[in-house]
């Protein structure tokens, strides 16, 4: 961030783009913006999830959802054994996202694709991955 913000300082400010972190209004993501982050980035307050029954129109539900999906899953596995072991799960987590899963938003392509990283994946895409590491490992090792 002090990067992208060092390189922003140097556009005239009518075309400085920094980084907005935007919150429902728990004060906890407030204190702690301010603590770490007020002067080199913005805060903008959502709609509290609380209000969505108001008729509201944006709130941020589906960010709760996604966010709270890794820990449902860590919790199902129980603790962690090791450091390794939380590490592994979570970049399966990453894999599964950003390789396997089409996701609606992006036309029911995986963020993958979208960004046109492609590999050669078939039909059964987490099969084909797990293949390709393997003959990664072959030849590394």
């Amino acid at each position: 961030m002090l990067e992208q913000y060092e390189q922003e300082l140097k556009k005239p400010v009518e075309k400085r783009k920094i980084i907005v972190f935007v919150s429902d209004k728990f004060g906890n993501y407030k204190a702690v913006w301010k603590k770490l982050f007020y002067r080199i980035t913005k805060m903008k307050f959502g709609v509290p999830i609380a209000c969505k029954k108001f008729g509201l129109k944006h709130n941020n539900n589906a960010v709760e959802r996604h966010n709270r999906e890794p820990s449902r899953r860590f919790d199902a596995l129980n603790v962690f054994q090791t450091h390794e072991g939380a590490q592994a799960t979570s970049t399966l987590c990453k894999v599964l996202h950003n390789y396997v899963n089409p996701h609606s938003m992006l036309h029911e392509r995986t963020p993958a694709e979208s960004a046109e990283l492609m590999l050669p994946l078939g039909e059964n895409r987490l099969l084909d991955l797990i293949k390709i590491a393997q003959e990664l490992e072959m030849t590394t090792s």
